[in-house]
Order: C-alpha cells, then sequence, then structure tokens
C-alpha cells in the first residue's frame, strides 16, 4: 500500500494512492497515518479495503508528510561508503546517529526555507524508515518485525550551523522545512529489498546525487536494532539511513542552495519529491 496524507498544513487527512496513482479517501476508516494506525495488525486491516470503495479525490491535493504525530527523527550520518570518502571522513564502525527536531517536518513539495544568515544550505536524498510497532533492545534478527514501512526523506542541512557551530550536527539539521517526508508511506510488503534501491537528487535539473542502498554501509535491519538499544522507537518514528555522494558541499567549489533554486529527489519504489528554495523572510 501507498499511504498519504493530503490537505491544507495542520489540517491533513489520511489517504491511499490506487493503483491508478489516483488518490482515495482513508478518514472513514482511519484518523491519520500515525502511531498505531501503523501497526501490523492495523496496516492488514487497510489491506483487506477495496480501493474501488473509497472515496475519490478530485483535483491535485496538497500533499503532507507522509505519517503525522511522529515523536523523533532519528537520523543516520555518513552511512554511505562513498559520502564517507567525499566528506574526508572514517568508515564509522557504529552507526552514527544524530535528532532531527520534528518541527522541521513539512510535505514533499513544500517550500524549503533557507534560514537566516545561511549560507551553505544543502540537500541529502535519503530512503526513510518508518517504524510501526514499539522497538526497545530489538534483535537484529527480529528488526524488520518493526519496520511499518519506507519513504523518501530529504535531509536538508546547514553546513556551516552542522560543522562550524560547535559540532552539534542538530543544530545544522533541524531548520524550519528542513525534513520534507513522502509523498507516501510504502509498506515493507512493497519493498522486500531495502538495500537496492536508487536514489537519486537534481537541482536545477542537474544530477546530483545518483546512488543506491546497496552502497549503505548499516542496512534497515542493523539500524533499527542498533538504535533502539539507545531509545525506545515508537510508531510513527521516521529514520533517515543517511545520504549517498554528490552533496553540494563535496563538490569543489561546493554547489550550495541559494533562492529560485528547484530541488528534485526521488528513492526508487517510493514516489518523487519536488521542492522551491526560498529566502527567510522572518
Amino acid at each position: 500500500m501507498k499511504l498519504l496524507r493530503y490537505g491544507p498544513v495542520g489540517q491533513e487527512k489520511p489517504g491511499l494512492l490506487d493503483r491508478d496513482g489516483k488518490i482515495r479517501d482513508l478518514s472513514g476508516a482511519v484518523r491519520d497515518i500515525a502511531g498505531e494506525v501503523l501497526a501490523p495488525a492495523s496496516l492488514d486491516r487497510l489491506r483487506r479495503l477495496d480501493p474501488a470503495s473509497l472515496p475519490l479525490l478530485p483535483g491535485t491535493p496538497r500533499l503532507g508528510p507522509c505519517v503525522g504525530s511522529v515523536s523523533k527523527i532519528v537520523a543516520i550520518g555518513l552511512n554511505y561508503r562513498l559520502h564517507a570518502q567525499e566528506a574526508g571522513a572514517a568508515i564509522p564502525s557504529e552507526p552514527i546517529f544524530f535528532m532531527k527536531a520534528t518541527s522541521s517536518i513539512c510535505g514533499p513539495n513544500d517550500d524549503v526555507v533557507i534560514p537566516k544568515n545561511s549560507q551553505k544550505t544543502d540537500y541529502e536524498v535519503e530512503l526513510g524508515i518508518v517504524i510501526g510497532s514499539l522497538a526497545r533492545h530489538v534483535a537484529k534478527s527480529d528488526a524488520r518485525k518493526h519496520v511499518a514501512g519506507y519513504c523518501v526523506v530529504n535531509d536538508v542541512s546547514e553546513r556551516e550551523f552542522q560543522i562550524e557551530r560547535g559540532g552539534q550536527w542538530t543544530k545544522g539539521k533541524s531548520a524550519d522545512t528542513f525534513c520534507p517526508t513522502g509523498p507516501w508511506l510504502v509498506t515493507a510488503d512493497e519493498i522486500p529489498d531495502p538495500g537496492k534501491l536508487a536514489l537519486w537528487t537534481e537541482v536545477n535539473g542537474e544530477r546530483r546525487q545518483n546512488s543506491n542502498t546497496a552502497d549503505l554501509i548499516f542496512g534497515v535491519d542493523e539500524i533499527v536494532s542498533y538504535v533502539s538499544q539507545f531509545m525506545t522507537l515508537l510508531p510513527g518514528d521516521v529514520i533517515p539511513t543517511g545520504t549517498p555522494s554528490g552533496v553540494g558541499m563535496g563538490f569543489k567549489p561546493p554547489k550550495f542552495l541559494k533562492p529560485g533554486d528547484r530541488m528534485r529527489l526521488s528513492v526508487e519504489g517510493l514516489g518523487e519529491q519536488n521542492q522551491s528554495l526560498v529566502a527567510y523572510r522572518g
């Protein structure tokens, strides 16, 4: 299934993308795509629905973030071999993770705001894991049981704030609109091998990132298991799994984002995001 949320900011309703690429309203079946709705039993119940029986949405409504009421975003850093190389960093022996503020979440096609005083805003296409059931001290062999599905995440980053302002990555990762999520959550049964997915980013039509999750250092099972040793993962939590090489910071000279730029990014099977960069206006 491809689950989504549509409507004005803060008023999103649950929906489903049918096989014809049309949006069906799910609000008669669930309140939101969030929390316990993502549990295995709940997803099985949604699978039994006949999409043709659900109201068809006219037009092209705004798509909101594909998961609501996210309790936390736990992002993985330096998790692609070639990206670690372009950053001049050693291959990590254990997953590196950091938090992104949940207030950074926005829709997949919403404008991305360059923060006040930013000179080094950057893009990062990532495979996002969406947790479906509580995970605490989970074995690697059981990790996939706790995954509801996957989505595209753009881990937008401000590199000066991230690297040059005291070494706290969260500072450069948490500005408003720095976590476009979606367009939809694709349930795990439709993505049997998340370790073999193409992913890419274009800026103003130029292909900047072009890779495959086969280059991941730590895969989905290891990430979920590892993070669950340090904190309890709740249904709806999102784990962006790291970005491949080709980020703006990696070019010589760097290619950072500026107002008016357009980003287009995708992960195979999970849909596409399109965003415009706009200046901070206070």
